[in-house]
C-alpha cells in the first residue's frame, strides 16, 4: 500500500478477521472512514474497542461475495489472505468491482500453487498406505488466473507480484498449531466427515519430518501480492449511453 498514492474518504478491509490491518489501514488513511467486513461474527467481536468519538470506523458482519453497500462506495478495498477461503473469487471481485469508485484500487495479498505443498504430499503418503483417496488441501489460484478473473470482473491495469517463504518448525504440533490459530481447517467438500485417528496421526508427522530429514518441518508458502483500479461502472452490453451534451446542434 505504501507506493500508492490516492486520498481516499472511505476504505473496506474485505475479510478483516481479528482486525490487525485495519489498525495499519487506520494509520495509512487518516481520516478516511474505516469499514471491517467479515463473515465471521466472533472475529469482528475480537476487535480492539475503538473510541468511536475520533476514530471513524464500522464493522460488518457480511459475504465477500454479496457485500451490502451500493455502487460506488469505497475507494479502496484491501483484502489481505482473503481469498484462500473463498470458493468464487470470480464472485469477489465482481462485487468488488462494484463498489470501487472509478479511479479506486483494490490491494490484495493470498496464497499461490506452491503453498503447503510439503503438507499435501504428505496426506498423499498417509492416503497411499490406507488406499484412499480424500482432499485435504485446497488448491490455490495461480498468480495469471487471478490477473484473467480481475480484468473479467472489470478491474484494470493489475499488478501482480510472487513472494516464496519458507517456514520452519521444530515439530508438527507447532505446525498444526499455526494451522489451527489461522483457522486453516480443511473445508472442502470432499474431506473426511469422521475425527483423524492417532495411527493417521502419527504417519501424517512421520511423513512431514521425513521430507526434511534432520531439519524439522519445513513448509513453503507463495505469496501473491496485486492491486488493480477501477475504470468505473461497467455499461451494459445491450445498452448505449450518450452524453447529450456532446451531441452537436444541426444548423
Amino acid at each position: 500500500m505504501q507506493p500508492l498514492r490516492i486520498d481516499a474518504q472511505a476504505v473496506l478491509d474485505l475479510g478483516a478477521a481479528t482486525g490487525s490491518t485495519t489498525a495499519l489501514l487506520q494509520k495509512r488513511f487518516r481520516g478516511a472512514h474505516i469499514v471491517s467486513l467479515d463473515l465471521s461474527r466472533n472475529m469482528l467481536w475480537n476487535h480492539p474497542r475503538r473510541s468511536l468519538w475520533f476514530t471513524r470506523a464500522s464493522n460488518v458482519q457480511a459475504d465477500a461475495r454479496h457485500l451490502p453497500f451500493v455502487d460506488q462506495s469505497f475507494d479502496v478495498v484491501f483484502a489481505n489472505l482473503l481469498l484462500p477461503w473463498v470458493n468464487d473469487p470470480a464472485a469477489v471481485f465482481a462485487e468488488v468491482s462494484r463498489v470501487l469508485r472509478k479511479g479506486g484500487v483494490l490491494a490484495f495479498a493470498t496464497l499461490g500453487p506452491d503453498s503447503l505443498k510439503q503438507l499435501s504430499r504428505a496426506w498423499g503418503q498417509v492416503d497411499r498406505q490406507i488406499h484412499v483417496n480424500q482432499a485435504h488441501v485446497r488448491r490455490f489460484l495461480d498468480m495469471h488466473d487471478i490477473g484473467d478473473a480481475l480484468v473479467t470482473a472489470g478491474l484494470v491495469d493489475p499488478v501482480l507480484d510472487v513472494d516464496h517463504l519458507t517456514v520452519k518448525y521444530a515439530d508438527a504440533r507447532k505446525l498444526f498449531r499455526d494451522l489451527t490459530l489461522s483457522g486453516s481447517r480443511n473445508a472442502l467438500a470432499g474431506r473426511r466427515r469422521g475425527l483423524l485417528g492417532k495411527g493417521q496421526f502419527d504417519r501424517l508427522v512421520a511423513a512431514l519430518s521425513d521430507a526434511t530429514p534432520g531439519t524439522g518441518i519445513e513448509i513453503d508458502l507463495e505469496l501473491v501480492y496485486g492491486h488493480c483500479w477501477s475504470a468505473g461502472p461497467r455499461n451494459d452490453p445491450g445498452n448505449f449511453r450518450i452524453d447529450a451534451t456532446a451531441i452537436p446542434r444541426r444548423r
